[in-house]
């Protein structure tokens, strides 16, 4: 048993509560499956599902949570020896479920990196809405990769701390989970600007150099009151982390000496009620500053947050915070979600239900709809990473929206039919424009006309929250689809237009048509609907309608197609290519000398062996590749075939490094080449040579080209297929 794994074992052993069996049997899987695999910081592969494990235990989840994070990481990394299936056979439905939720989408081909990372957060998004569990552990994982990100190329180290600080601290934020969103935030930070970081790290120590003992003075004094009256209580204190003073000076302007929360002392005392007397001992015993006291516990914040905070003045002249709360309000500001889900059981505890996270089902109804990624992710920046206003219904009951909502935002948050019956609203009693922006504790009123056509389009530009948006479209794309067609066509045909020379209504419905299918779209309709409703933007297909537009009015020679192709990949951002020497691994070694043979051109995922040549390395085979059979009969080349595997790196690089050739089939038509090489830009796929031979009616394309892998051609294959008069498409020789 690896020492940090006894480390974690003992630490549940001691909390009396988990099923140590089930989870060392979890861990022996994990530790076979990642055998032999190393980190980049040369440690082994297995310390990371470990580590996450015990920030899953931190979190105090349960069993089939710990397991789930030690196994997280078996489906995606570890070349097919574990499976979900084998998972559930050996942990159950639920451990297999919170796997299968925390593994990214596997051999799916994306056009964008950024196609793929909406892609997989979708599907977190959709795994959470089941269990929300899983979030937990991914947040987890996050963390433990954040903790160890110095190891990573400085490009990687920036790209990851972005999607971190974009994505999982806020989400950590909106759950609740303080401790993990503080930490993810610094650890961001810290490589997103590490000049600032480095400032205000030191403008941190210069305060507290300056101000040696003045929370413990500060500290003696609250205990010392709060013992007179008699109030049983627990203190803690806190300086403000390096993100938060970094936020408040560059994004809301602030100097350093105008953080008046540097400083915070945290009262934890047994009821309610003792947290307003407590707060009464405190402004006697302290100014407080106008404007900075904040009641949470009577308006929580949607992530369940409940305190009491106020700003006063030490007998120093040193502001500093005080929060009040309970032990319960405590430990779900620490571990928001976390806490409350260890509260319930079964599915209630699965699934959150409560009011206070119906953003998570909400975000999953709201974008299902949306065709491109900035669609997606403009509102997730949104709804789930801004501050929140908080606004009451003429009822009093509390709405919660993203900061700078107005009041059509308020009226969808309510109800659909509200939002489409509006004609105006009240505010605090009085009429103002709908677009008038809603700030904290208002009261809202919706005035409604049954005479009402529905929502105008302009409140698409209105609006800030992605639910507001996404009914607003909704009505637009159900009630008005002929007004919609009518205005994609408009959009669509301005666009032509600009390209400056003429083409006919026919050409246009090709070119129309094509990218439909191009976009896996039903007909040309069902894009001018798209287009007029808002649910696609003419920006996001001008580059493929100035494509087919090239093709259809203009076609291009056969030669020029290539052209044009092979310029187009060499725009293409591309990693360097995988040495051959590093791509195979002979008889358990890397960095042979070998070459690819010609007769079978073999990929990684294929099946390959290698033959020792005389003079010129290895080379190697296609396992079914002819020469083989035949070779492995003759007595005198016996010893020299030796066993060949692909090097992992290889198997899951993103970008074409192979080559491979395609036999494409095909009845005659002089666009054929245009579509061909069209149909392999939209899917990345670099152009190395290509050949057409007519016979008759019929045509035979030859088309040598990069790939990554078995599975990526096989996709190339499928989407070639598809062309219009292709009959067959095989796999030639290079």
């Amino acid at each position: 048993m690896a020492e940090s794994f006894e480390k974690l074992y003992n630490q549940l052993a001691e909390k009396g509560v988990y099923d140590l069996n089930k989870i060392s049997r979890a861990y022996s899987l994990a530790e076979k499956a990642h055998r032999g695999q190393k980190r980049i910081s040369g440690e082994q592969y297995i310390i990371h599902p470990i580590a996450v494990a015990k920030i899953v235990a931190d979190l105090q989840l349960d069993t089939d949570s710990i397991c789930a994070a030690l196994l997280h990481d078996t489906v995606e990394d570890c070349e097919g020896k574990v499976d979900i299936q084998l998972i559930r056979k050996e942990f159950g439905v639920e451990v297999a479920e919170l796997v299968d939720g925390v593994t990214k989408l596997l051999h799916i081909p994306f056009e964008t990196k950024q196609d793929e990372s909406i892609e997989n957060l979708r599907k977190m998004f959709l795994a959470m809405s089941k269990d929300i569990r899983v979030i937990f552990i991914k947040l987890a994982d996050r963390l433990h990769n954040m903790r160890t990100l110095n190891y990573r190329t400085e490009q990687k180290q920036r790209s990851i701390a972005l999607e971190t600080m974009h994505v999982y601290a806020p989400l950590a934020h909106r759950l609740g989970i303080q401790r993990i969103k503080q930490e993810l935030e610094t650890l961001a930070l810290k490589y997103l600007d590490p000049i600032g970081f480095e400032e205000i790290k030191q403008l941190i120590d210069k305060r507290i150099a300056e101000n040696e003992g003045f929370l413990q003075r500060a500290r003696d004094m609250v205990s010392e009151s709060l013992g007179e009256q008699g109030i049983n209580y627990r203190l803690e204190s806190r300086i403000k982390s390096i993100y938060s003073i970094y936020r408040k000076m560059y994004n809301q302007n602030k100097a350093f000496d105008e953080i008046y929360d540097f400083y915070a002392i945290r009262i934890i005392v047994k009821t309610e009620m003792e947290c307003y007397t407590s707060l009464g001992v405190i402004h006697e015993q302290f100014n407080s500053m106008p404007g900075r006291f904040k009641d949470y516990i009577s308006t929580p914040k949607p992530n369940m947050y409940r305190s009491l905070h106020t700003t006063v003045i030490g007998h120093d002249g040193i502001p500093f915070e005080v929060q009040i709360r309970t032990e319960e309000m405590h430990e779900i500001a620490e571990y928001g979600l976390a806490a409350h889900w260890k509260y319930k059981s079964g599915d209630q505890a699965k699934k959150p239900a409560d009011e206070k996270y119906k953003w998570i089902r909400t975000l999953l109804e709201t974008e299902k709809d949306l065709v491109d990624a900035d669609e997606f992710l403009r509102p997730l920046k949104i709804d789930l990473f801004d501050d929140e206003t908080f606004v009451f219904t003429p009822k009093g009951d509390v709405v919660s929206l993203p900061a700078g909502s107005n009041p059509i935002d308020f009226a969808y948050a309510i109800h659909s039919a509200v939002g489409n019956k509006m004609v105006g609203a009240k505010v605090n009693g009085s009429i103002v424009p709908i677009d008038y922006v809603l700030e904290n504790g208002q009261i809202v009123e919706i005035l409604t006309s049954s005479a009402s056509k529905g929502p105008s389009r302009d409140w698409l530009k209105m609006v800030r929250s992605a639910e507001a948006r996404n009914k607003i479209r909704q009505f637009f794309k159900k009630e008005m689809r002929s007004e919609n067609i009518l205005i994609g066509k408009y959009e669509i045909d301005k666009e032509l237009r600009r390209y400056g020379r003429p083409f006919t209504e026919a050409q246009k419905e090709e070119i129309v048509k094509n990218i439909a299918e191009r976009m896996f779209m039903a007909d040309a309709d069902d894009m001018y609907n798209n287009i007029g409703y808002g649910g696609l933007a003419i920006s996001k297909i001008s580059t493929k309608l100035r494509d087919e537009f090239d093709r259809v009015v203009n076609p291009l020679t056969p030669e020029e197609a290539l052209q044009k192709a092979q310029e187009q990949q060499k725009k293409l951002e591309r990693r360097p290519p995988v040495p051959k020497s590093q791509s195979v691994i002979i008889d358990s070694v890397k960095g042979c000398d070998v070459k690819f043979a010609k007769c079978c051109n073999p990929l990684p995922g294929d099946s390959i062996i290698g033959f020792i040549t005389k003079g010129y390395g290895i080379s190697v085979h296609k396992y079914d590749c002819e020469n083989v059979v035949t070779g492995l009969k003759r007595p005198e080349d016996k010893d020299r075939w030796v066993v060949a595997s692909w090097a992992e790196s290889v198997e899951k690089h993103e970008y074409g490094d192979f080559e491979a050739s395609l036999n494409i089939y095909a009845s005659y038509s002089q666009k054929l080449i245009a579509d061909v090489t069209m149909a392999l830009s939209d899917m990345k796929v670099a152009i190395v040579a290509l050949q057409a031979k007519e016979n008759g009616d019929d045509m035979i394309l030859r088309v040598v080209l990069k790939c990554s892998n078995i599975e990526h051609l096989k996709n190339i294959i499928k989407n070639m297929k598809k062309l219009h008069s292709v009959r067959d498409v095989t796999r030639g020789k290079v």
